[in-house]
């Protein structure tokens, strides 16, 4: 026959010798190392992805070629504020772009000379 029957457990506690406490104390035994684990192969390298991405869009300057979110490539003709740049994404077309819009910066243009004193 493919069923099988079912026995009940003994109902008086001996068949359970775990208190709630020690049961408690052996999950968190079980999950601590697995937060660790969590956060150094998950968390951690992502913050650091996070805070390099962050540095690469603060950095954008004029001259810069970028590829924005929708994926048109132009290139970086004024920095309007910290939120705003606006590109060149052919001939005699500028569009406004919010930095955080850009996906990827593909080539650092030359950096603004300054006249030395």
């Amino acid at each position: 026959m493919f069923i099988t029957e079912a026995f009940a457990q003994a109902a008086d506690g001996a068949a359970s010798s775990a208190s709630p406490l020690g049961s408690g104390l052996e999950m968190l035994f079980l999950f601590a190392p697995l937060m660790v684990v969590w956060y150094f192969f998950l968390i951690r390298p992502q913050r650091a992805q996070l805070k390099k991405r962050q540095d690469t869009l603060s950095n954008i300057r004029r001259g810069d070629q970028v590829v924005l979110g929708g994926g048109i490539s132009g290139k970086v003709t004024k920095v309007i504020d910290d939120n705003e740049l606006e590109v060149e994404i052919a001939d005699g077309v500028k569009v406004r772009a919010v930095r955080s819009y850009i996906a990827e910066v593909r080539v650092k243009g030359e950096p603004v000379k300054t006249e030395a004193a």
